[in-house]
């Protein structure tokens, strides 16, 4: 363990009976090691770290602080707020109060993934737990699980959907902060990682160190599905939080190493209370590490890296694709998927189609224009630039370096973008303070729930023209979860601290069909995914010339006839009525808010 300031440091093992057993390391240039023979897999363990308490320059040490460590590959327990874990000093022993590392065996190896194109990939954003409380046809046991999450009833619900690649939001272990704790809440969506490389216990059919197990075998099933997965890694900050915050593992073992430390505090760029000090090689390669085992020992296909600006800060602080080379350049992640969110909360921070390379970047420029145009703010022009790839924001890049979203975990869900003006999140205790305010949303006439026919309708209508312009762009299309379902969370846009809101309804499936047609079209006309966007018409409605085919959006509430070019031509699909079809002869009917594609003649 590297703990410089630290004058001694003890690997504490604790017996069945929960009594502790300590073993002093030795010390050598920052480095405190020792051997301990006869342990085995099962074996709850942590650190002790002896030394100077100094807060203004950021030492920790305290014998009375049991430590994670940060290397664990798994934890059992929980942590539980109490006074003795904070900064101005222990009063007790903390034991009682945080959980424990686990030794474990390691797994299986899961099978190869599909290694879909980034041209043809699909992504499904979606929560381990969120996805299957509700699911009736998941096994009561293994419902919110790994296991769940890859059951039968699952997969064939994304091969249908058209699916290629399932994007997890954080399954690395977390923990929930204090002031949650206090509110009566927890940290649900999982953004409060304390353990890189520990897959989180609370998704297992229990934290005994059999978590690692079975998140290879969900990756193994999904890969023998043909889906691949991604997963949400959050090495921008942890759980520790600011000064208040606890002390369970990095800071009472290398505060100033592990965290961007400046004038006796903390830099926050990350809005969390800390951020992690990137610039440092240590911490580098303990990122490094933890990305090649997700990725080689359990099988994981690519990463989305929350608050990505972060990671490519230097020393000073400053931004630059070039000094992402440490983690891009890796031969083990050379063929995996990086997805950067591209922004945080420093300094010019928000850099959208600033990467460059091999990553794709969450476009956060299609999820408001698109926005926008549904709810009759945009513009045609503007609209073709999102059908067209992005052009604008990412240049000569290829077209799949946008990964395009209209809906994600953070923000509303689909149902609720139609239904909502503004945000409902007082369920947060935090007086509806909390979360996005620029939502540009539209509650289609009525605010939240509503049984006036007419309203209801343009709420489907708009809804399915959001989804069908997000799968007919160029670009990576990313789906939120749920959204296929009708998942409304009551206009709340910042659900992290709740459970059941976010659970996932199978008991309808307005969208589940539309989706699936839309993912078929796709594959069926690759000019979807590489063709060039002409717009032809574009007042009131617009009509977009893509190689073969015309796509036609009409953001209004009134139906228009539009002239098509003499040839017949084939309606392909309806947002409005996606089982309309039929041919189509000098011109077609085009409802109110709806998106319809002609193919050529059959």
């Amino acid at each position: 363990m590297f703990a410089p300031a630290a004058e001694l440091v003890e690997l504490c093992l604790f017996r069945p009976d929960g009594t502790e057993e300590r073993h002093p390391l030795t010390a050598s240039d920052g480095w405190h090691v020792g051997e301990v023979g006869g342990v085995r897999a099962g074996q709850r363990y942590g650190f002790r770290a002896h030394g100077p308490w100094d807060p203004g320059r950021g030492v920790w040490h305290h014998s009375d602080l049991l430590l994670q460590d940060p290397f664990a590959r798994a934890m059992t327990g929980t942590y539980v707020d109490h006074p003795t874990l904070h900064h101005d000093g222990p009063r007790a022993d903390t034991a009682p109060w945080v959980p424990r590392s686990v030794v474990v065996d390691a797994p299986p190896r899961p099978r190869p993934g599909p290694k879909v194109p980034w041209e043809d990939t699909v992504v499904y954003e979606t929560h381990v737990r969120g996805l299957t409380m509700a699911h009736p046809d998941v096994e009561p046991s293994l419902r919110g699980t790994y296991l769940g999450a890859c059951s039968e009833p699952v997969i064939d619900h994304l091969l249908r959907l058209g699916v290629t690649t399932v994007e997890l939001m954080p399954v690395a272990q977390h923990v929930t902060e204090a002031f949650l704790q206090r509110r009566g809440l927890r940290n649900y969506w999982g953004y409060s990682t304390l353990l890189w490389f520990a897959p989180h216990g609370g998704y297992a059919t229990a934290d005994d160190g059999r978590q690692v197990a079975e998140f290879a075998e969900m990756v193994d099933r999904f890969h023998a599905a043909g889906l691949e997965v991604v997963v949400d890694v959050v090495f921008n900050h942890t759980a520790e939080g600011d000064l208040e915050g606890p002390i369970l593992a990095h800071k009472g073992l290398d505060n100033t190493g592990w965290y961007r430390w400046a004038d006796g505090g903390y830099v926050d760029w990350t809005g969390t209370g800390n951020t992690v000090d990137t610039s440092n090689p240590r911490v580098r390669e303990a990122i490094v590490s933890a990305l090649r085992w997700w990725a080689q020992d359990l099988g994981v296909d690519g990463f989305r890296f929350d608050l990505a600006v972060t990671l490519g800060r230097d020393g000073h602080g400053h931004f630059d694709p070039s000094h992402l080379g440490w983690l891009a350049s890796d031969p083990v992640l050379a063929d995996r998927k990086l997805i950067a969110e591209p922004w945080d909360l420093g300094p010019h921070g928000y850099r959208l189609g600033g990467f460059g390379g091999e990553w794709r970047e969450w476009n956060a420029r299609f999820r408001d224009d698109v926005r926008d145009y549904w709810r009759g703010h945009g513009n045609a022009w503007t609209l073709v630039a999102r059908l067209g790839g992005s052009a604008d924001v990412f240049g000569d890049r290829s077209p799949s370096a946008s990964v395009n979203f209209v809906t994600a975990h953070d923000g509303f869900t689909m149902q609720d973008l139609v239904s909502y003006d503004h945000k409902h999140n007082e369920a947060n205790g935090e007086g509806n303070r909390d979360g996005h305010d620029d939502n540009r949303s539209w509650n289609s006439g009525v605010e939240g729930p509503t049984d006036d026919p007419a309203v209801t309708e343009i709420r489907r209508r708009r809804a399915n023209a959001l989804t069908a312009t997000l799968l007919l762009a160029k670009g990576v299309p990313m789906l939120l979860g749920g959204d296929e379902l009708g998942r409304t969370k009551g206009g709340n846009n910042n659900s992290y601290p709740l459970d059941q809101p976010n659970w996932y309804r199978w008991d309808e499936h307005p969208r589940s069909a539309l989706v699936e047609k839309l993912s078929s079209l796709r594959r069926r006309w690759p000019e979807l995914r590489s063709g060039d966007h002409h717009l032809v018409h574009d007042h009131p409605v617009a009509v977009v010339e893509v190689g073969r085919l015309l796509v036609i959006c009409n953001p209004t509430g009134d139906d228009h006839r539009i002239p098509v070019p003499p040839t017949t031509r084939e309606l392909l699909f309806d947002s409005s009525a996606p089982e309309r079809s039929g041919e189509v002869a000098g011109g077609v009917a085009v409802p109110s808010w709806s998106v319809l594609v002609l193919g050529p003649a059959a």
